[in-house]
Order: C-alpha cells, then structure tokens, then sequence
C-alpha cells in the first residue's frame, strides 16, 4: 500500500460493487464469494440480493428452512415508514427512514449482513408504489450513506441504479461465461452504465476450462477489462458456507479452493478505482 495516493487507500476501505450479468453465468455466487472474502478479512460487509430471483442467502449458507422474507413483502414496515394506507392507495413518503433497516432486518451471517429486497409488483401497484419508495431509499443510505463494503447482486440490467447512485458506485462487475450472449449481455450494461455516468465497469469470466476460453472472452469483450477467471467447480452449487448457529461460518471446500482467485479479482477492482 505504500506510495499509493491517500484517496484511493481511504476508498478501498469501503468498496460499493454491484455484480449484473445474464441469468445463470454465476453472478449470484461471484456476488457470495466476494462479500465471503471480505468477511473474511475482517471487514463489515452488506450483502444485498437486488434480483427479484433472490438466491444469494442459499448461495451464502442459510438453510432452505430458514427463509428470509424479502423487505418489498413486509406490508407492516412499508406501512409504518411511508405512512400509507392499508390498501396501499392515496397519498405516502417519497423518503421514508431506512437507516435502521440494515441492524433490524438484515441476517448476520458473521460479519455479513444479508438484506433480501425482492421484486415489487408492477401489475396492480404501478411502478411507484410504498414499497419502491422504502427500496429507492434503502438503496441510497446503502450506497451514499454508509462506510462499509456492499456487495449487491442486481439483475442483468441496472435499473436498481439511479444516477446519483451509480456515479457513487466503485465497480460494476458483469459476470459473463464461455457463450456469446453473456459476452453481448456484458457490453449492454457497460453502454446503459455510460448512459448514467457509471465509469468503473469491469468483467469476470466464470467457468473457464483453460487459457484459450479465457482469451477468447477477453477478445469478444473489447474495451470491458477482464478482471479475472473462475473455473468450472459444480461444487459451489451447493453454497460456500457451512449452515449453522449465527457466528462466524465455517467456509466450505468449494470456496476454500477458489478464495485465492476471488482475492486477486479483489485487488484488482481496489488497483483500478
């Protein structure tokens, strides 16, 4: 660290990454391993399942039994911030209070925090409704408001991004694979993250078999900096931690293998912010 300018070694200590990429490239497990090797580190890490197809407690650990309910589904909390009605309707806060949202209902998973927000209904609702409200301004005190490490597993797009927010962001990390499509996918999000002044937006590539996959994704990515490869390992499937009492979980095999590779891919994200 030394000879490094001062305002890159004070924002390292606080990284805001948010993980987007095609559905089923592994962007829900890069999103668990990262937050689990800054845990790991010591750090207070916030792990934030943005994806409506939340997966991110069982790719941390938390047992099927043991479901979190999503903060769009708490009607009581979303009643009680906004002040709306019980049937949703009439008039409500734009900027209900969030800060305590992340001591009160996050699960510890040691020194992880896993907040679930899950998908608002657009059918009867509309697409601004209380619980957008409580989202919008929980994902702003997350981002703006807070000095540790988030690490937030967003659909392919980044409509959970605001400008203010994603100007705010260090990194946009898309997960891509050995397919064309999530190639393509990853230079979507890198032209919509443009469009709202999201500069820092980097590449992993998952489930590589050797050097010659890797170099091809390299290619096909173009101006996207690849900041690293995972190789192929089944294993991860089944989650990287051990599921146990609230404490500091025990790391499974799987993730103790590719910690290494998840480290570099660490220091290259803080090298290039």
């Amino acid at each position: 660290m030394s000879g490094r300018p001062w305002r890159t070694r004070r924002r390292a200590t606080r990284m805001k990454i948010a993980i987007s990429g095609k559905g089923g490239v592994g962007k829900t497990t890069l999103a668990a391993m990262l937050a689990v090797a800054l845990a790991r580190k010591g750090r207070s890490v916030i792990a934030l399942d943005a994806d409506p197809d939340s997966n991110l407690a069982a790719a941390l650990g938390v047992p099927p039994e043991e479901q979190i309910t999503p903060l769009a589904q708490m009607r009581q909390l979303i009643q009680e911030r906004t002040g709306s009605a019980e049937n949703y309707g009439g008039y409500f806060k734009l900027n209900p209070k969030v800060d305590d949202i992340p001591e009160t209902y996050a699960r510890r998973i040691g020194n992880i925090r896993l907040l679930v927000l899950g998908g608002v209904s657009r059918g009867g609702n509309g697409c601004i409704c209380p619980a957008t409200a409580v989202l919008k301004a929980l994902l702003v005190h997350l981002i703006l408001g807070r000095d540790e490490h988030l690490v937030m597993d967003m659909e392919a797009g980044i409509e959970h991004l605001g400008r203010a927010t994603a100007q705010s962001m260090d990194a946009l990390i898309v997960v891509v694979d050995r397919t064309l499509w999530s190639v393509q996918t990853a230079q979507r999000v890198r032209n919509l993250a443009a469009d709202i002044g999201m500069r820092n937006v980097f590449a992993v590539a998952n489930r590589i078999r050797q050097d010659a996959e890797a170099e091809a994704v390299r290619r096909g990515l173009g101006d996207v900096p690849l900041l690293g490869c995972l190789p192929v390992d089944d294993r991860l499937a089944a989650g990287l931690l051990e599921s146990g009492p609230v404490g500091e979980p025990a790391p499974r095999e799987a993730m103790k293998d590719n910690l290494p590779a998840v480290q570099r891919i660490l220091l290259e994200i803080e090298r290039r912010i």
